[in-house]
């Protein structure tokens, strides 16, 4: 599949809020990054991550990176 194609990758991130009862703005003060850029992720808008954002999400929400993310089959 060429880059320029849209991607599958999906972002569990709301599932995982709700079941920590943790809210988009708490997460952004843990993490460092804007309730903007968290909203991109959680709503399969962004096209990139930094590893250190990720790292800091997958601390944050005790989770490990296949729990955050998945591939949507074709």
């Amino acid at each position: 599949m060429p880059v320029d194609e849209p991607h599958r990758v999906l972002c569990h991130l709301d599932d995982l809020l709700e079941r920590r009862g943790m809210t988009l703005a708490a997460l952004a003060d843990a993490v460092g990054v804007t309730v903007v850029n968290l909203s991109v992720l959680k709503n399969n808008r962004a096209k990139a991550v930094r590893f250190s954002t990720l790292t800091a999400i997958c601390e944050a929400l005790d989770c490990a990176v296949g729990e955050l993310f998945t591939i949507a089959p074709e």
